[in-house]
């Protein structure tokens, strides 16, 4: 939604930035100069007990000396409250009594009847808070103060209620307030039989609310308290109010607290967020009765960097983190992580509060792994490597996991930590052993690893040879067909695709293609005109002046097979580094027993382009027809053609 001009400045000019942050922040009166809107606190954003916080409240701006923080009116509620632009926006305007600019009427009239979802969903929350404190909800508050030990003040800081055993209740007292049956049944808080029968579906039930990321309440989760009933807990169904995969539980007041410093905690439900919140872990969130979605996922990282996923410690709970793990993996961003905290002895955390108090909960917060580790788990616990097959196995699952990571660096170091944890696994721990070595710079290099290649040695002619063979290799395409122009059209779609290195080389091949069918003199003219410099240092190179194509240029049979071999020989020496290039990409990082073999059948391919065996074609040096036959096969299967692999 876009804002009018001016809408901003308005909004500015109305709101004092002094009463917007005057409600964060203590006021040092001894420092601050009311009268000259000059105004010095104690920082908000990080903990000091001196003013170092100061506020311009004439020209609208903060400023922190001691963490640099600043903004204006939007800013700091937006950095308080972990809010988005808009949400901010929409806050102030309510405080400033501005409305917001009216949208389409489409959008208005799709908001004016979620509002009124909201309001009957609303309406339905002060009606259960009421039934929780009659002689009906009885068992509730003793559920809620013995087994929970929640005192009353909890109740009412999280809105808890009750749903009477009537399913009829809540119906009522809807319609007493004056809303539709329709409307009702759109809120999801009301269920309509086959017959059209209204009732609650949260009848005899607990009931959590559940509220939006603006704190507004779009549904409920109800608690059963009978042992036999068919679900413990229900959740609302999808309206147009309430996404289930779309929000958290505690969404609100937990990015505040996030916003402030703490960790965000995704626990497993209600009363795991609640026991947390209560134990002073006020950054907690829960899913909706689902497992983690994508989009809560993205949410979570939109209210904290590195959220800890504490889930039970028993089987169902280590499931669950390893589904988020699945989902978390293409996903990953640079600063974007998760870590888990596995709880001990199959607890939740509310289990563990209350046994060994919040100590307990923070000493496994404090242990939650990295997700690599988890992944490593999965993948290893219980299992044998006893043997080259287990071991490849592992290393093809694992590989199979790191692909799925779209970030080329993150999936880099996950193996690049992957490999030390194989490492350690297989009795070879490159971690271990670690010592100075002599010429490194006073770098330390593991004991047993070859030294790195220094700069100059990288730069070598040795370095640098195969690049250098296929640049001449290039330079003797190109030269043959610059002088041998009949057969452009011939190899017209290999000249295309050639991805071409050497200096000059892609001005001659655009010339050539642009001129496929111009005589020796006239292309040579065309040359001249568009790539003189490029013509002259192609026909410099002693590699091309001894190549046969050149010294024999009426011999167009012989231009025709040397053609083909070098375009199939330029193609094997790639394809050998390709491969070797996409072994690197997909190993990211880790030991692979199938490396030897892939990259010996490069090895092969290349040497039997570079060397045809006498089974192919007798002696290719001295026997000209021998010769004639192996490179005109070359030709018909035209191997200089890339293959769909």
């Amino acid at each position: 939604m876009s804002l009018p001009p001016g809408f901003l400045d308005e909004l500015r000019t109305r709101i004092s930035l002094s009463s917007v942050v005057g409600r964060k922040v203590t006021w040092d009166m001894r420092k601050s100069n009311m009268s000259k809107g000059d105004m010095w606190a104690p920082c908000p954003f990080h903990q000091e007990k001196s003013a170092s916080f100061h506020v311009d409240d004439r020209k609208g701006y903060y400023y922190c000396f001691g963490c640099h923080a600043k903004g204006d009116a939007l800013t700091f509620i937006k950095e308080t409250e972990n809010l988005g632009f808009m949400e901010a926006v929409e806050v102030l305007a309510r405080e400033a009594g501005m409305p917001m600019p009216a949208r389409d009427p489409q959008a208005a009239q799709k908001a004016d009847h979620r509002t009124l979802l909201a309001q009957v969903v609303e309406e339905a929350l002060k009606f259960y808070r009421l039934q929780l404190k009659t002689g009906g909800a009885a068992e509730a508050r003793r559920y809620l103060a013995e087994k929970r030990r929640l005192p009353e003040a909890a109740w009412e800081r999280w809105d808890l209620g009750w749903s009477p055993e009537n399913a009829q209740a809540t119906v009522e007292a809807l319609r007493q307030k004056g809303f539709s049956p329709e409307l009702m049944v759109a809120s999801g808080v009301i269920g309509k039989s086959d017959t059209g029968r209204l009732y609650d579906r949260f009848h005899n039930r607990l009931i959590f609310p559940i509220r939006d990321g603006r704190g507004r309440a779009i549904s409920f989760g109800g608690r059963s308290l009978d042992p036999n009933a068919r679900a413990k807990y229900l959740n609302g169904p999808e309206t147009d109010l309430f996404d289930k995969g779309r929000n958290l539980y505690n969404h609100a007041p937990a990015r505040e607290a996030a916003g402030k410093g703490l960790p965000l905690i995704v626990a497993e439900g209600y009363m795991d967020v609640i026991a947390l919140s209560e134990a002073g872990f006020r950054a907690a969130v829960a899913p909706l009765g689902t497992a983690v979605t994508e989009d809560q996922l993205r949410l979570l990282w939109r209210i904290h960097d590195e959220p800890v996923i504490a889930l039970d410690g028993d089987a169902a709970g280590i499931r669950a983190a390893l589904r988020v793990v699945d989902l978390a993996l293409p996903l990953l961003e640079a600063g974007k992580g998760l870590r888990f905290a596995v709880l001990p002895g199959g607890q939740d955390p509310d289990d563990l509060i209350k046994a060994q108090g919040a100590a307990a909960m923070q000493a496994v917060l404090d242990q939650a792994q990295p997700m690599v580790r988890l992944l490593w788990q999965r993948e290893t616990e219980g299992r044998v490597f006893d043997s080259p097959e287990r071991k490849a196995a592992l290393d093809k699952t694992l590989r199979a996991a790191l692909k799925r990571i779209a970030d080329p660096s993150i999936r880099s170091h996950y193996g690049e930590e992957i490999k030390a944890l194989r490492a350690d696994l297989f009795g070879t721990s490159r971690r271990a052993g670690w010592s100075p070595r002599t010429g490194t710079g006073g770098r330390f290099i593991p004991k047993g690893e070859p030294l790195p290649p220094l700069p100059s040695t990288r730069q070598s002619l040795l370095a640098q040879g195969a690049k250098v063979e296929e640049e001449l290799r290039e330079a003797v395409i190109l030269a043959t067909l610059i002088l041998h122009p009949a057969l452009i059209r011939r190899f017209e779609s290999a000249l295309e695709r050639l991805d071409l290195q050497g200096p000059g080389h892609e001005a001659l091949r655009g010339v050539l293609l642009r001129h496929p069918d111009d005589d020796l003199a006239t292309l040579h003219d065309q040359i001249l005109a568009e790539a003189p410099a490029a013509l002259d240092a192609l026909m410099a190179r002693p590699h091309v002046q001894i190549a046969p194509p050149v010294r024999n240029r009426e011999d167009a049979e012989l231009a025709t097979l040397c053609l083909a071999e070098e375009l199939a020989k330029l193609d094997a020496h790639r394809g050998a580094r390709r491969e070797i290039e996409e072994a690197v990409e997909d190993l990211s990082g880790l030991a692979d027993e199938g490396l030897t073999w892939r990259l010996g059948q490069a090895a092969a391919a290349r040497h039997r382009a570079d060397h045809p065996s006498r089974e192919d074609s007798s002696d290719l040096g001295e026997d000209r027809a021998a010769l004639s036959n192996h490179l005109q096969s070359l030709i018909d299967g035209r191997i200089w053609e890339k293959k769909n692999r």
